[in-house]
């Protein structure tokens, strides 16, 4: 039930209709328990004594209380529907809000399958139960009131000698649910991985291909699938317990009761009408009862699903805004890092003691191997996480007093990996952006070098790209996202190896534009070719977290050390050339 009560804020505003589906409900069961006084009139009063001109009456009654029972089950069936999904809605859009707000951190070990489950199975499951189930769940207890106090009002003994096996239903059945909640979660579990099998497996196909890992990724999913399948049978396992030991205790209470009852009967304590209306009344009670295992299975169900979904929906915000956070207006672009250092998690420090001041309209470059630390420093930038030593100031101001999404509107991204959605050319270009010209679109994609190849396409910019732009280059990809960042026209660039996936001549082109959009912007180049840093107006050498070097690109390859390295390695042709020349 604190599942239910912590779902309640989503459903509050439609609680008139989860009142009016259990009241729909509720008066449906008591409509129904005319129909066994009507068999013990036609019984006693009608076919006993021979008096058959009451038989249409009757008749007629019986097929009115079929419709006014099915009007008020219709009713609880529209009240419950429309009240599932209205939850199902409201919490949809709440699991999808809440994740475009978590912070990196919670994406780090997320896995995209698993949250799918969450918002499609786990969802289901909830919408099901709050809808139908809640409201089935208590029309039990008044199935079971409505028919002991129509039970005792034609005979309290047989009642009480009948009703002796229902703590002991009763019992089983809180058993079971003990027992299948436990299988449930684990069921959840087991869906989800498998569902995360799947998406990987699809979004990764060209990597299995290429490494013709088909055969271990079948074996991997056949795992997974296996994991299911034994929790599917252990489930159905407990049913295959249970419920026949709920069947056994009914049928003994109709033993009890046809044993008991007729010999009321024959003793004339009891006649026969009010035996054939006891015995349909025992079902209005055994029924529940014997379904309850159907109704705690439900509730069981959506007690697990409601459990992940509100981890989702509980997940602390790291990274937030103050409630005093100042909205970035006219920015100028001065950065500065003062002494920051920032640790993932539990682990060793990914960047430490990191210093520079980067004036408007500055060009900072940063050079180093993989996980020096490069690309964690324009993560603290956008405050993808807060630094954890240190501070972060733009136009003097720590970013930690901004508005996390004023921050990010300030600064343009073009990313290594690069993500564009199953959508046109030009929306990709123009994502984010409202009432954008197609002038401007056209204006960034030739200063991405992309204009050309764009207009190749059968449908030029309205061409739509696959899903994560497949069907395009890594180097178009690349070209593409540019030109994106271009069109923001931000205060503050970011070029993550922006040019890594195009060739040397398509890189001095894309440079050659980059000088006109630099103009003004303080520019940060992340790149491991050093003619991407040569106009740089500072370079930091990274090494495992640390500065090791700094200066212009002159002064760099004038002085040993890492940067001198990796120039000779990429000019050791031309630097062979120029050494030839020297000597002839």
């Amino acid at each position: 039930m604190e599942v239910l009560r912590q779902l309640r804020r989503y459903y509050q505003e439609r609680m008139s209709y989860l009142v009016l589906s259990i009241l729909c409900l509720a008066a449906a069961t008591a409509v129904g328990l005319i129909t066994p006084n009507l068999l013990r009139i036609l019984i006693d009063d009608a076919i006993i004594p021979g008096d058959f001109d009451t038989v249409p009456m009757l008749a007629v009654t019986v097929l009115l209380v079929v419709i006014v029972k099915g009007l008020l089950q219709f009713a609880h069936g529209f009240f419950g529907g429309r009240l599932g999904n209205f939850l199902a809605y409201r919490l949809r859009n709440a699991c999808y809000e809440k994740l475009q707000f978590l912070s990196f951190r919670y994406y780090d070990t997320a896995k995209t399958g698993d949250l799918m489950s969450r918002l499609t199975g786990d969802l289901e499951a909830i919408r099901n139960f709050i809808g139908f189930g809640f409201a089935q769940l208590l029309n039990v207890f008044f199935m079971v009131l409505f028919g002991c106090i129509m039970m005792f009002s034609i005979n309290w003994q047989l009642t009480l000698v009948t009703l002796v096996t229902m703590p002991f239903l009763a019992a089983v059945a809180l058993r079971f649910e003990s027992k299948i909640h436990p299988a449930f979660q684990e069921m959840r579990l087991a869906l989800s991985s498998l569902t995360t099998a799947v998406q990987e497996n699809i979004t990764g196909v060209r990597t299995v291909k290429s490494f013709a890992r088909e055969d271990h990724e079948v074996t991997k999913f056949s795992d997974r699938n296996e994991r299911y399948k034994t929790n599917q049978i252990f489930t159905s396992g407990l049913w295959s317990k249970f419920f026949p030991v709920m069947e056994l205790l009914a049928s003994v209470s109709v033993a009890i009761l046809l044993g008991f009852g007729g010999s009321l009967v024959i003793n004339g304590k009891m006649s026969i009408g009010e035996l054939v209306a006891f015995f349909s009344l025992i079902w209005y009670i055994i029924g529940p009862m014997w379904g309850l295992g159907f109704h705690i299975n439900n509730y069981t169900q959506s007690k697990a699903s409601g459990e992940r979904v509100l981890e989702v929906l509980n997940q602390q915000v790291d990274v937030d805004d103050k409630p005093d956070a100042v909205e970035l207006e006219q920015v100028k672009g001065h950065v500065i890092f003062d002494h920051v250092t920032f640790a993932y998690g539990n682990k060793m420090p990914a960047v430490v003691d990191i210093n520079f001041d980067a004036k408007p309209g500055s060009i900072i470059g940063f050079l180093g191997g993989t996980g020096s630390g490069k690309s964690t420093i324009i993560q603290l930038l956008m405050r993808a996480y807060d630094v954890n030593q240190g501070s972060i100031k733009l136009d003097g101001i720590d970013i930690r007093d901004y508005g996390i999404r004023s921050l990010r509107s300030q600064i343009s991204t073009v990313f290594q990996e690069t993500f564009l959605f199953s959508s046109s050319i030009r929306n990709n270009i123009a994502y984010g952006l409202n009432n954008v010209s197609m002038e401007d679109v056209m204006r960034v994609a030739k200063l991405a070098k992309a204009h050309d190849f764009i207009m190749e396409m059968p449908d030029g910019y309205d061409t739509v790209v696959g899903e994560r732009g497949m069907g395009l280059s890594g180097g178009q990809k690349q070209r593409i996202a540019i030109a994106r960042a271009l069109l923001k026209n931000p205060r503050i660039l970011v070029l993550d190896d922006a040019t890594s996936a195009v060739d040397m001549e398509t890189e001095h082109e894309i440079q050659a534009g980059f000088q006109e959009v630099m103009k003004g912007r303080t520019t940060f180049i992340i790149a491991h070719r050093i003619s991407s840093l040569r106009h740089a107006d500072e370079i930091l050498v990274l090494d495992q977290g640390r500065v090791i070097q700094r200066g212009t690109h002159n002064e760099l390859i004038q002085e040993s050390g890492a940067y001198q390295d990796v120039y000779k390695i990429q000019y050791a042709d031309y630097l062979a050339k120029v050494n030839a020349g020297e000597r002839e």
